[in-house]
């Protein structure tokens, strides 16, 4: 049996990433920091989980070590200079000589759409600045002798039954009379998580051997405004009978004071001053490199999926189906 690591295999993504492996034959291992953050998916048949700190370079190589394959879905969104660089380069600089130290076959890395590689600090956010340099470590690292094959997938925002976009716009929207919107003209191509996770499977099963890293765009086949976005999620969770909240755009040097405002406040920011200069790339498909259709995926449309769970806040498909069902049991 196949063995592959996981980083990051107890996340949104990852969750869905692990049930496709197991399904398809892999034994997966799943590094967490405490053991309780992968309940929802330790009873996966063959997965083990291994409690670790994978930024522990010792620890990390001896998790790697036996395995086959490795998938790196480890990201944060929000942070300071110091903790995006710990997250998206030094950890793939660990994990690309524990890689090469284990004669470790293939690697898929999950980075992010708008990402350059080759000018990293050309990008005009802390977070596409390190998902850039990040890159650019790995496929260093692929050009060596005797090393991994690396696929490098950049998807665009997200969307799916446990997201923290869709629902967050929603939930939001239920509560406040209006919605002031900074980058509401800021552009996304939304890739369902199902596409996102049969792509990492498909990555690993195409027999792509070391040498050129490939880079695949991954995006659905539909482009829309912030605005738009937030407009859907309140009309498919039945907001206001389906109207929604007025939407306010914000010009920038307001958005930048109320990302700022966000960030004081106590827990995990909803909004930074960074995703906002992260806004100032279009988040669509370049057209210049391959998308999940190379993948034989057909990119799945945004509507159809989201009216599915946001109308309900609840999804019947895939892991999460499975856990709902056996809740009600």
């Amino acid at each position: 049996m196949k063995k592959i690591l996981v980083l990051g295999g107890t996340g949104f993504v990852g969750a869905h990433v692990c049930e496709k492996l197991v399904r398809q034959g892999w034994q997966v291992t799943v590094p967490t920091r405490r053991r309780d953050n992968a309940r929802h998916v330790q009873h996966l048949p063959g997965l083990t989980v291994l409690e670790l700190n994978v930024h522990d370079e010792a620890a990390l190589a001896q998790a790697v070590a036996g395995h086959e394959a490795v998938v790196n879905l480890i990201a944060i969104l929000h942070g300071s200079p110091a903790a995006f660089n710990k997250a998206h380069v030094e950890l793939p600089r660990k994990l690309a000589r524990a890689c090469l130290q284990a004669h470790v076959t293939q690697l898929v890395h999950v980075s992010a759409l708008g990402v350059n590689d080759v000018q990293p600090e050309a990008a005009p956010s802390h977070y596409l600045k390190s998902k850039g340099a990040g890159e650019a470590v790995l496929q260093l690292a692929a050009s060596q002798p005797g090393a991994f094959a690396l696929t490098v997938l950049r998807p665009s925002v997200i969307f799916g039954a446990e997201d923290k976009f869709l629902n967050l716009f929603a939930k939001l929207q239920a509560v406040f009379p209006v919605m002031p919107l900074a980058g509401a003209d800021a552009r996304f191509q939304p890739v369902w998580v199902q596409d996102v996770a049969d792509a990492v499977v498909r990555s690993l099963s195409s027999g792509h051997l070391a040498g050129a890293p490939r880079v695949f765009e991954l995006c659905g086949p539909e482009v829309f405004t912030l605005r738009q976005l937030v407009q859907l999620a309140a009309r498919l969770s039945g907001v206001r009978h389906g109207h929604g909240r007025p939407v306010i755009a914000l010009p920038h040097w307001a958005g930048w004071l109320q990302a700022l405002l966000i960030e004081c406040a106590p827990g995990e920011p909803l909004m930074s001053r960074d995703n906002l200069d992260s806004m100032r790339v279009a988040n669509v498909a370049s057209g210049q490199l391959p998308g999940l259709a190379a993948l034989g995926i057909t990119a799945s449309a945004l509507v159809p999926l989201a009216k599915n769970y946001l109308s309900r806040q609840q999804d019947t498909t895939g892991l999460p189906g499975l856990r709902l069902r056996a809740r009600h049991r």
